[in-house]
């Protein structure tokens, strides 16, 4: 092959090339498609459980004879609580006492005291009977011993 041939063979190569890039690229392409979408959901809300509060019941001055007692119950649908005072009926007899004391009614602060079953009984046992009526010593311990009635009543009685 000489030259002028395989110069004509590569142009005709190049013309064909040439002739075949002009020509439209056709494509055909069918699609069908389906989505189908099942959703199920649930939604739990959490929320925190009902509550009773006891309430708090303070006091600012410690030296009262009243305590405060409070409480409370929750049930799932229905809840309570309360609050109340309690007073401290020694704790007053002892204040009492220590005030009459304090303001030199000695005898006062005694017969105060003796309120108390287990005072009255503990003065007895000493040999100094509780006062009664101004009485005191030998005097008082005739008018307990003639009137026991007005004896105080024990604890456990009342």
């Amino acid at each position: 092959m000489n030259l002028k041939q395989l110069v004509a063979a590569l142009g005709m190569g190049i013309c064909v090339l040439a002739q075949a890039q002009t020509d439209p690229i056709v494509t055909q392409s069918t699609s069908d498609s389906k989505t189908s979408s099942i959703s199920d959901s649930k939604t739990t809300v959490v929320s925190p459980p009902p509550s009773a509060i006891a309430p708090s019941i303070t006091s600012i001055n410690s030296d009262i004879c009243v305590t405060g007692v409070s409480g409370a119950a929750q049930t799932q649908i229905f809840g309570l609580s309360f609050g109340n005072t309690q007073v401290d009926y020694n704790c007053e007899r002892l204040k009492i006492s220590k005030t009459l004391y304090d303001m030199g009614m000695k005898v006062a602060a005694v017969a105060a005291m003796c309120q108390d079953r287990r005072v009255f009984d503990a003065m007895m046992n000493a040999g100094t009977p509780c006062p009664v009526d101004g009485k005191i010593g030998a005097e008082a311990k005739a008018v307990w011993d003639a009137d026991p009635s007005r004896i105080p009543a024990s604890v456990r009685e009342k």
